[in-house]
């Protein structure tokens, strides 16, 4: 079938929707979806969203008149379209559920190969690497930015053209059920899961909910479907091993399906491996720092290769591939100092990947300098999550470290209690003090890593390092 926004009726989508036409004409023409009226082409069927600090029930009025052709509202809510409106009014038993029953409907309209992704960390750069090598062959399309979750994954499936041949899908969340529910409407031909680590802990309890949540893919997934798992991860292979089905493993263990053999660190100019898929093997290369973007570049390959995709094509994606801002993203800086901008980010698991790569990259004799944001949603293991923190950094070998946030005091204190010297590790109030703080002690040739999580804003302090010392053009 081939099908495009502004073709699509209305009366084409009270279906999927599973809802009732209680205003407006059904020949309607839609010609997209929005779940924001600020931002709202006519023409457009606007979703009426309720959240934690809005609800799209009280601009939906508003949405009729910037020009919606289809407004979409739980049926429990009261609308009185004004006289000579045209708009139709579609209302269903929850809004947020009809979004993605209908972003389902319009993923099978197309002949597409998806792929999905989630996992504790490193889904964004694995499907970063994954689209690249797919889109050197066919047009491929991916989550713009963060758009995983239940409203931005929809979102991306309503951007599927007759030219995609390939979706890769990052699927996020912060609460049961949301993997199984994103499993659903992407009804993925691949599916894969890079870890399982202490994110999200506040809605999901411990590390074992974690992986609860996560293995929802396996549970939902078609039984068609390929399964590809991260096979160095014991968590992940247990709690897996519950639902019986065949797997395909990446890692770095001999047993794994795809691995890497022969891994040389290069520092700033990346990691290079011996890339190994049954009984074949080429010589590849990331062009980013850090050991822990082998299994980023295993997870990509592993999808490819499911794809059908050759070596070729996989090393020549993950060579052209050169990071994104905030994640992990290596910054040459004045007098040969560089900067890792982590500040996308950060979970216990991430950190620690972070720090064991710049150890690694410090492992010359260079001085590191550490600026911490504080981690965010963990719950009960907020506390001893930050002393570890802490501690975890000194063991990298921080020569300063700077913390930030409510938790600052905990980092602090882990890293004094495991050997750094308690002159050397402050907490800071502000991301200005912290670049002058920086600033201060910087020398010639340091390594600096900033990690935090996102609402912290320490790409605020990366951006003001990069604008005070920068580096050559």
């Amino acid at each position: 079938m081939s099908i495009k926004w502004g073709d699509i009726t209305v009366n084409e989508v009270i279906s999927p929707l599973k809802g009732e036409l209680i205003h407006g004409n059904p020949r309607l023409p839609i010609s997209g979806i929005s779940t924001d009226s600020r931002e709202l082409p006519a023409g457009v069927m606007f979703f009426a969203l309720k959240g934690e600090k809005f609800d799209g029930h009280d601009f939906a009025l508003k949405a009729v008149e910037r020009g919606a052709s289809c407004i979409v509202v739980d049926k429990e809510y009261s609308i009185n379209i004004p006289s000579g409106a045209y708009a139709a009014v579609i209302k269903v038993s929850d809004t947020l559920q009809a979004l993605g029953d209908l972003a389902s409907w319009w993923r099978h309209q197309f002949n597409v190969q998806v792929a999905a992704i989630t996992g504790s960390a490193g889904k964004t750069t694995t499907k970063e690497m994954t689209a690249g090598i797919l889109e050197l062959g066919s047009p491929t399309l991916k989550n713009k930015g963060n758009l995983n979750n239940l409203i931005g994954l929809p979102l991306t499936v309503f951007r599927l053209e007759d030219k995609t041949r390939r979706m890769v899908l990052e699927m996020g969340m912060n609460r049961p059920g949301e993997i199984g529910r994103l499993t659903e409407i992407a009804d993925p031909d691949v599916g894969l899961i890079t870890n399982i680590g202490k994110a999200h802990l506040e809605g999901l309890g411990d590390i074992a909910g974690v992986a609860r949540a996560k293995a929802e893919l396996l549970e939902r997934i078609s039984p068609q479907a390929r399964v590809i798992l991260n096979g160095d991860d014991d968590l992940l292979m247990k709690e897996a091993s519950r639902f019986k089905r065949e797997v395909m493993t990446f890692g770095l263990r001999p047993e794994n399906d795809v691995r890497a053999e022969a891994v040389k660190n290069l520092g700033k100019g990346g990691v290079s491996f011996e890339l190994r898929y049954r009984e074949k093997s080429l010589q590849s290369l990331i062009c980013l720092p850090g050991l822990h973007n082998i299994f980023n570049a295993l997870a990509a390959a592993s999808i490819a290769f499911s794809m059908g995709e050759s070596f070729e094509s996989i090393d020549a994606g993950l060579r052209s591939y050169d990071g994104l801002n905030g994640r992990f993203k290596s910054v040459s800086l004045a007098d040969n100092v560089i900067l890792i901008d982590d500040t996308y980010n950060s979970n216990p698991s991430s950190l620690k990947a972070a720090l064991n790569s710049v150890k690694d990259m410090a492992a010359g004799g260079k001085r590191l300098i550490v600026g911490l944001g504080e981690m965010l949603e963990l719950g009960d293991e907020t506390v001893p999550a930050h002393m570890e923190a802490g501690r975890m950094a000194a063991e990298a070998g921080a020569t300063w470290l700077f913390a930030m946030g409510d938790h600052s005091e905990e980092i602090r204190a882990g890293a004094t209690g495991n050997g750094l010297a308690p002159e050397r590790a402050s907490r800071v109030e502000t991301h200005e003090e912290m670049i002058r703080r920086i600033g201060d002690v910087l020398r010639p040739g340091d390594i600096i890593l900033l990690k935090g999580s996102r609402r912290i804003g320490l790409d605020s302090v990366a951006r003001g390092l990069e604008a005070r010392w920068p580096g050559e053009a």
